[in-house]
């Protein structure tokens, strides 16, 4: 790895000298990983370091295969500069080791959780979960466009149909506003000021 540049490392939790975890934690820059291990306890650490997958032993070559194919997507669009990148109308944003496509137009709104924001579309039931922080979500957005209610919550402003003292609706959905974000909602009530 010092003299090489690695692509893709299939890597166990029990190793000599030092785990597969500890390895991992200990490059600078890794390349793509599969973890292939007897462990699942290990599982959502493995995913917190963002391997490509997680195989538990014994495993079939179906198994192996899918893991492989997953890899090369991933490292397809890593190189072809096809991981997440902003635009004005759309961007990715990482599910599961997948790159999920969304687009601007369609975010009702957004709610964060610490490190996670669930992403909450026009077109889907389900919210898009993805390992992100709000702040980060927010700079990929078109300026103007998104409203900031509440330390946890962006509201795209053309989805908000009513707008109460402590909260403003987007649909029949409530979504709060904070003493901290009223400012954000007097503008909108008040735009010439």
């Amino acid at each position: 790895m010092r003299r090489e540049q690695i692509d893709l490392i299939f890597l166990d939790i029990q190793m000599p000298q030092l785990n597969g975890m500890q390895f991992l934690q200990s490059l600078a820059n890794p390349p793509l990983v599969i973890m292939v291990t007897a462990y699942q306890k290990y599982a959502v650490e493995g995913f917190n370091l963002q391997v490509a997958d997680y195989i538990l032993k014994p495993f079939s070559f179906a198994r192996f295969l899918k893991a492989c194919n997953r890899a090369a997507a991933l490292y397809s669009m890593k190189i072809c500069g096809n991981a997440p990148e902003a635009s004005g109308n759309y961007f990715f944003v990482n599910v599961e080791y997948t790159y999920v496509k969304i687009i601007v137009a369609d975010i009702d709104y957004i709610e964060g959780f610490k490190d996670y924001i669930k992403i909450f579309l026009l077109s889907r039931t389900k919210p898009v979960l993805t390992r992100m922080s709000l702040k980060s979500i927010e700079a990929k957005l078109p300026v103007g466009t998104f409203i900031r209610t509440h330390k946890s919550f962006l509201v795209a402003v053309s989805r908000i149909t009513t707008i109460k003292r402590d909260f403003v609706c987007v649909g029949k959905t409530e979504i709060p506003v904070s003493e901290t974000f009223r400012e954000n909602i007097n503008r909108l009530l008040k735009p010439d000021k």
